[in-house]
């Protein structure tokens, strides 16, 4: 006897794990001009905020989504994002770090495995927290607005490819 509830699951998991990529590009573009301006210009919080805004509002445009729903969105993102600055000061440390270690009279294996290490591990606690951030924002949308967010962001990227 055929599970009939499979093929919805396995849509609902595509889904999700198209929603999450999708969703984590678009930030991640944001996020990369902060961890950019982290490694020596000047960073502006409140504009970096406002980044946030802006992008979330103009994917959810495509949806139904009210005020309030964006702002919630927003404020968990932003959160996320404070949340992962220290994770952040740490790759910059990391990649500073193994400058030194490249750079130094002798190379030593054991110090450049312990700094890919603790970057994959910063890596790891920073994909974790924007999962859960992503998942929190999904949670906000119903699901027909997440799907016409995902309609709209598809088709948006399918006119520049």
């Amino acid at each position: 006897m055929t599970n009939n509830l499979e093929p919805i699951t396995s849509r609902r998991k595509s889904l999700t794990t198209v929603m999450a990529a999708l969703l984590a590009g678009s930030i991640a573009m944001t996020a990369g001009v902060a961890e950019a301006r982290s490694d020596g210009q000047a960073f502006d919080p409140g504009a970096f905020q406002q980044r946030i805004e802006k992008r979330v509002g103009k994917a959810l445009n495509a949806t139904d989504a009210t005020a309030e729903q964006k702002k919630k969105v927003t404020d968990i993102l932003q959160t996320a994002f404070k949340d992962m600055k220290p994770l952040n000061e740490k790759r910059v440390e990391a990649r500073k770090a193994l400058v030194a270690a490249m750079e130094a009279p002798t190379i030593d294996p054991a110090r450049i495995e312990a700094i890919r290490a603790e970057q994959m591990k910063a890596a790891d606690e920073a994909s974790r927290r924007f999962t859960r951030a992503l998942t929190d924002a999904g949670n906000v949308l119903s699901a027909a607005q997440r799907q016409a967010f995902f309609k709209s962001w598809g088709d948006h990227w399918a006119k520049r490819g």
